[in-house]
C-alpha cells in the first residue's frame, strides 16, 4: 500500500494542483478550453501513436488480453441494458449513467500505469486503448440516441476522433513495420512526455463541485459500479482467463478508473443530461484517490 501511495498521490495532486488554478483564476479563462484542445487534438494521440507503434507482437497472452477487455466491457453493456429496461431511463439519462460506467479517465490511467509498471505497461495500456477507445466512444453514442437511432450525423464525429486515429495509425505502423522518419521517434516521446500533466491538470480544472447536488443516491450507485464493482469484474474475468501478473494488473487499473471528463462535452453535444454527468465525473475523481489504492490491493 505504501508503494501504491507513492505512485499515485503525484497524480492527484496534479488534479487537485489543476483545480485550484482554475478556482484562482491564476491563468485565466481562456488557458483551459486551448490547453484541452492542445493535449485532446496534437499530445495525446501522440502519445497513443507513440505507444502503439513501438508496442511488441510477441506477446501470447495479447489475444487473452483483447478477449478479457471486450468480454468485462460487454458485461458491464449487458448489464445497462437490462438496468434501462426494469427502470426506463429515456437516452438522456441513460446516455449519462453509461458513461459514468463504461468511459475511463485515460489520463489517470496512463499516468499510473507509468508510475506503476513503466514502458511494458504502457505498452500493454495502449493496445487496450485500441480497443476500448473506439469501442466506447460508440456505445456512448449509441446511448445517447437510443431514442433516435445513431445515423452518419453523429457517427462521423466518432469515427474522426483524434484518439481513435492515432490508435489506427499506430497499429498500421506496428503492424507494417514502416520505419518513421529520422528523428521523429524523440518528437513523440517529447510530446507524449508533455501530454500526461497537462491532462491531469485539465482534469482537475474541469471538476465542478456544484453540480453533486440533487441525484445523491443516483451519483452514490453509479459510482460505487465504476470504482468498485467494474474492477471486480475484471479480476474475476482475468482470473478466468488465466491471465498473466502484467496484463492482470493493466486490466483491473483500467476497470478501477474514473469516468472521463470528456463524457461530459460528448452528453452536451448530443442532448444528454449534462447536470448528471458533471456530478458523477466531478464525485467519481474524487472518491478514485481513496478507491484506486484500495482496488490495487488486488493486483498480483
Amino acid at each position: 500500500m505504501p508503494a501504491l501511495l507513492l505512485a499515485l498521490w503525484p497524480l492527484f495532486a496534479l488534479i487537485v494542483g489543476g483545480y485550484l488554478l482554475r478556482r484562482r483564476d491564476l491563468l485565466g479563462e481562456g488557458f483551459w478550453p486551448g490547453a484541452e484542445r492542445l493535449n485532446y487534438f496534437i499530445l495525446f494521440p501522440a502519445l497513443l501513436f507513440h505507444s502503439l507503434a513501438g508496442a511488441p507482437q510477441g506477446n501470447p497472452a495479447l489475444p487473452r488480453l483483447a478477449a478479457a477487455t471486450l468480454l468485462g466491457l460487454g458485461l458491464a453493456w449487458a448489464a445497462l441494458l437490462l438496468g434501462r429496461r426494469r427502470h426506463g431511463w429515456p437516452a438522456a439519462r441513460f446516455g449519462a449513467l453509461a458513461q459514468g460506467l463504461l468511459r475511463f479517465n485515460t489520463y489517470l490511467g496512463l499516468a499510473a500505469i507509468g508510475n506503476l509498471f513503466g514502458p511494458p505497461g504502457l505498452a500493454l495500456a495502449a493496445l487496450m486503448l485500441a480497443l476500448l477507445v473506439p469501442t466506447v466512444n460508440l456505445l456512448s453514442v449509441w446511448a445517447l440516441t437510443a431514442e433516435r437511432g445513431v445515423g452518419a450525423r453523429t457517427l462521423l464525429p466518432t469515427l474522426r476522433n483524434p484518439l481513435i486515429l492515432a490508435c489506427l495509425a499506430g497499429t498500421l505502423v506496428n503492424l507494417t513495420g514502416l520505419a518513421l522518419p529520422a528523428g521523429s521517434e524523440r518528437l513523440l516521446s517529447l510530446l507524449a512526455a508533455a501530454s500526461l500533466p497537462l491532462g491531469l491538470l485539465c482534469v482537475g480544472a474541469a471538476l465542478q463541485p456544484r453540480e453533486l447536488d440533487g441525484e445523491l443516491p443516483t451519483l452514490g450507485w453509479n459510482c460505487a459500479l465504476r470504482l468498485l464493482a467494474m474492477p471486480l469484474l475484471a479480476w474475476a474475468v482475468a482470473r478466468l482467463l488465466a491471465l498473466p501478473p502484467l496484463e492482470s494488473s493493466v486490466l483491473v487499473l483500467f476497470f478501477a478508473l474514473p469516468t472521463a471528463p470528456t463524457a461530459y462535452v460528448l452528453t452536451r453535444q448530443l442532448g444528454g443530461d449534462g447536470h448528471l454527468m458533471a456530478g458523477l465525473i466531478t464525485l467519481q475523481t474524487l472518491l478514485a484517490a481513496a478507491s484506486l489504492p484500495l482496488v490495487l490491493t488486488l493486483l498480483p
